[in-house]
């Protein structure tokens, strides 16, 4: 089965982070079959100042 990597910035909740694994298993045995235990998710939180779009670090004030 599946191992997915997740990255994103940091601030979300332990709760939306819960939620979030629970359908991507749900959502992942739904479509390829096997166990919920078979499913590994790895979440990655990452820094605003280590976050670049545009050419501009999301610990920036936006334009």
């Amino acid at each position: 089965m599946p191992t997915y990597h997740v990255e994103m910035m940091e601030g979300r909740t332990i709760e939306q982070k819960k939620k979030l694994v629970a359908e991507i298993t749900r959502v992942s045995v739904e479509i390829l079959g096997g166990a919920p235990e078979s499913v590994d998710i790895i979440i990655t939180d990452i820094k605003r100042e280590n976050w670049a779009t545009g050419g501009q670090l999301w610990s920036e004030p936006r334009s």
